[in-house]
């Protein structure tokens, strides 16, 4: 098995999703978006495509070019129905991907809060999370996608997540962090959490303390059951 990693901000990466694909026996690959080019790489070329996330919106494809490119490939693999998962940014791409409207959504969500699920939610995979609360960091938000089906929902935005069959996921929260890498991104995006009122670094932090550990093994099965759909 191969896995292309589609990774926009070097630490935000797979964190515990890869090792849940290494001990699949996954051949696991990185490619940097706006660094290497996709023109040289086959949408169809790996069984796993993971599109990450990233502190960008795909509307600004004047600023980012490289977004035409990622969002035509991801086009080319959903159209084979190829299995592809997205998360935060990856979603957004996603749902650009499938003909969906990305936009900025009312309020900024950074922090952890559960989510509600739908009924076909209840009876996915996600429904592993149950109430746990999960790590939201986004501004932007996505039109549910045409024959997409909608999995979660928060109080702010309503398309939280979303299947595409058994061979696609958007999720627009992050399951996939862990407290350790978390850190990073508290410098990694200082400026976005100075200027974001009702949010601190230390606030976070304890609330990532609260919450990360339990969730870990409620994503873990998230994403194991749904390799496992996936026949991944």
């Amino acid at each position: 098995m191969r896995t292309l990693a589609i990774r926009h901000v070097g630490f935000e990466h797979l964190d515990l999703l890869e090792d849940i694909l290494n001990d699949r026996g996954h051949e696991v690959r990185y490619l940097d978006a706006g660094v290497r080019p996709l023109d040289d790489v086959d949408p169809m070329a790996d069984h796993l495509v993971v599109v990450l996330g990233g502190p960008i919106g795909v509307y600004e494809r004047e600023a980012y070019p490289f977004l035409d490119a990622e969002v035509e490939f991801i086009a080319r693999r959903l159209g084979a129905r190829r299995a592809t998962l997205g998360i935060c940014l990856g979603a957004q791409i996603m749902a650009a991907a499938l003909g969906a409207r990305v936009y900025p959504g009312p309020a900024k969500e950074i922090g952890w809060k559960p989510l509600k699920f739908t009924n076909t939610g209840t009876f996915s995979p996600l429904s592993a999370v149950g109430s746990a609360s999960v790590l939201h960091w986004h501004g932007d938000t996505f039109d549910l996608p045409p024959g997409a089906t909608l999995l979660a929902s928060t109080d702010v935005v309503e398309n939280q997540a979303f299947a595409l069959d058994s061979y696609g996921l958007g999720l627009q929260f992050h399951l996939e962090v862990t407290a350790e890498n978390l850190e990073r991104w508290f410098i990694g995006h200082t400026l976005e959490i100075a200027t974001t009122d009702g949010i601190d670094v230390p606030g976070l932090r304890a609330a990532t303390a609260e919450a990360a550990p339990d969730l870990e093994p409620l994503a873990t099965k998230v994403f194991e059951d749904w390799l496992d759909n996936a026949g991944l």
